[in-house]
């Protein structure tokens, strides 16, 4: 193994922390968090072990869908700072290792953006055809809507020039048209800008849908939607060669191969299209095996990812800024997770998902908490925290839809979380109340804390950054043992091999292993299994077998080792 390598391809180990900024850190105390107070607090995430800082939209907005909404690609909304502001984040964050990358949200504008002011003023504006019109009343779209709770399909009247525009999203969002190479070079002017004030990537939203038109006009150059995709990765490759997209495609495995880029799926090439995809099949059986205390339906799915280009990357979560979508689990499946982790209809969203964090729904559990962020660092991939899951921050199901888990930062017991000295009605949101109350659940609190889920949580983003098997394993394997509540796995790269056992179940099991390549020959290097989450070996016998104890929702990872090894352990 060349650890060098793993700068090469710093995203296929890195860690990346997702946040708002208006929910973060108010430093000017006007109830907004501002780009200042995130420069403030960079050493929390520096100290916590984050190499990527992805940011949620912080462009101009008009804030009707928490800055998705967006009026100018150019700009920084002025309550969160200024392009300046921007650049000295970029800049101190560079200086602790790490890397900074944004939101581009480029399947719809805002109804206020000046494109599309000027769309629909007139057939005949220039800008009429970065939008999707139709002349004849469309038919009936409900069952294309992504909101049911607040639109009744995809297709909504200009009274203005009597046209019906689309919308994917709420109505305050016509999509553009990608078709439009006036359009596509727009878009590249958005990803030349931002790069060339220091992002290093992007995290693309809703990538099927913004690319479902290129390549349908007569008039379009392209022959094939994937083809805009390569040619985005292509130019964002030459204006910064070690800049990502980080790509939201929730399909099934075998049509998210494709956005990777790698159409002959031997995964033997570079990729051509997105570099990191969001592993949306693993998170959901994640949660079927969780609400069953049964690792099966996340081990075959494990077994069942694709291959993917060498340089490409699984982005593994368990918790992300949108609804927990269980879109890809059969009904009765998706009822079984409600019923575990959301059986109040508010705990719910759109009849596919749940606006809640992991502590409320596994009830504060600690052991259940940190053996589930045990198994996200321990699976092949790159691990996703979305901001206050370090600390085990919960939602607040007063606040309306997905805004219940974006809410202020914890930072700690004191005034509105520390957030913010204004006065709560001038907040982003509402803070978290009960037993998930900043007077709880801080920072600060945990900081001193050797025993806190702060502590845990930094001491596996180290643990990880160690074991670069984790992000550079091409499989992993799938290790037989009899407990339906364990799921025990291994990957392995180079030289480097590790061995994880989570158990999902509130009762101790005993697991027998087998590692049949780790029989010492005769006279060759003793083989043992060394933890790297407590002190402690376990000696495999001359046939590779061990049998180690695992807690109620106990969890271990054990590096193979053979005598003259060189690692540190």
């Amino acid at each position: 193994m060349r650890v060098r390598d793993t700068g090469d391809l710093w995203w296929k180990t890195a860690v990346i922390y997702c946040l708002d900024i208006e929910t973060f850190m108010d430093w000017d105390d006007d109830g907004v968090g501002d780009v200042h107070g995130l420069t403030q607090r960079i050493d929390h995430l520096a100290d916590l072990g984050v190499t990527c800082l992805w940011l949620m939209p912080f462009y101009p907005t008009a804030d009707r869908d928490d800055g998705y909404d967006i009026t100018d690609f150019l700009g920084v909304d002025p309550r969160l700072g200024d392009a300046g502001d921007l650049v000295e984040l970029v800049r101190t964050a560079r200086d602790r290792g790490i890397r900074v990358i944004a939101d581009l949200v480029v399947n719809h504008t805002s109804d206020r953006h000046p494109w599309f002011r000027s769309a629909r003023r007139s057939k005949d504006s220039p800008y009429r055809d970065y939008y999707v019109w139709s002349a004849t009343k469309p038919p009936d779209t409900s069952d294309q809507v992504v909101f049911p709770d607040q639109e009744q399909g995809i297709w909504t009247l200009d009274e203005a020039t009597g046209e019906w525009y689309r919308h994917r999203f709420y109505r305050h969002q016509p999509d553009l048209n990608t078709a439009n190479p006036r359009v596509r070079d727009e878009i590249a002017k958005v990803v030349s800008y931002w790069t060339q004030l220091g992002l290093s990537g992007f995290r693309v939203d809703a990538v099927p849908f913004f690319l479902a038109d290129t390549a349908k006009s007569p008039h379009d150059d392209l022959e094939d939607p994937h083809d805009y995709l390569r040619d985005l990765r292509s130019f964002l490759t030459r204006r910064n060669g070690e800049a990502i997209l980080m790509g939201e495609v929730n399909l099934p495995y075998e049509q998210q191969r494709r956005f990777f880029g790698d159409d002959d799926g031997d995964g033997t090439a570079d990729g051509t299209e997105l570099t990191l995809q969001f592993d949306f099949v693993g998170m959901q059986q994640l949660y079927l095996s969780l609400a069953r205390q049964d690792a099966r339906p996340l081990a075959t799915t494990l077994a069942g990812r694709p291959t993917i280009p060498h340089d490409a990357q699984w982005a593994t979560f368990v918790r992300n800024h949108d609804e927990l979508t269980l879109d890809k689990l059969s009904d009765d499946e998706r009822a079984e997770v409600f019923a575990a982790f959301g059986p109040d209809p508010d705990m719910q969203l759109y009849g596919r998902g749940l606006r809640r964090r992991l502590p409320t729904m596994l009830d504060g559990d600690p052991r259940h908490v940190r053996m589930v962020y045990s198994l996200l660092f321990s699976l092949p991939g790159t691990p996703v925290l979305f901001y206050g899951e370090e600390i085990g921050m919960g939602e607040n199901l007063a606040a309306e839809g997905r805004l219940a888990v974006r809410t202020p930062m914890q930072w700690n017991e004191g005034h509105n979380g520390g957030f913010s000295r204004a006065a709560p009605s001038r907040l982003p949101g509402p803070v978290v109340e009960d037993g998930y109350a900043p007077v709880h659940v801080n920072v600060a609190a945990q900081r001193r804390d050797p025993d806190s889920l702060l502590t845990f949580v930094t001491t596996l983003t180290h643990r990880y950054r160690e074991c670069p098997e984790l992000g550079w394993a091409r499989e992993v394997e799938i290790l037989d043992q009899p407990h339906d509540s364990v799921l025990a796995h291994r990957v392995t790269w180079g030289d480097g091999s590790m061995v994880a056992l989570h158990n999902f179940a509130p009762r101790a099991v005993t697991v027998p292993l087998r590692l049949p390549d780790c029989v010492p020959e005769d006279d060759g290097p003793a083989v043992r299994l060394a933890d790297l989450l407590q002190a402690g070996d376990t000696e495999l016998d001359e046939r590779g077998r061990a049998e180690l104890e695992l807690p109620a929702y106990g969890y271990r990872w054990l590096r193979v080792v053979r005598d003259g090894d060189r690692r540190l352990l």
